[in-house]
């Protein structure tokens, strides 16, 4: 899934060891999920969402997978 916590992150002058620190994660994870390894818990996209006052559709793109057909 991808995702703006990097752009975000850089707007709100945090490092990845002190984003990690406000989500009670390691540094590692928020490296993950920058980079897409990584999908986050919900309690954790929600904790994301607000930590950086936006809604959660702000923070996280949500793209179908090739397996999900529109529905007609």
């Amino acid at each position: 899934m991808k995702n703006r916590i990097k752009v975000l992150r850089a707007e709100h002058n945090l490092t990845q060891a002190e984003l990690a620190d406000k989500l009670d994660v390691s540094r590692q994870t928020v490296n993950a999920l920058e980079t897409g390894k990584y999908d986050p818990s919900l309690p954790l996209a929600f904790k994301l969402a607000r930590l950086f006052r936006r809604r959660i559709e702000d923070v996280f793109i949500d793209e179908p997978g090739p397996d999900e057909a529109e529905l007609s």
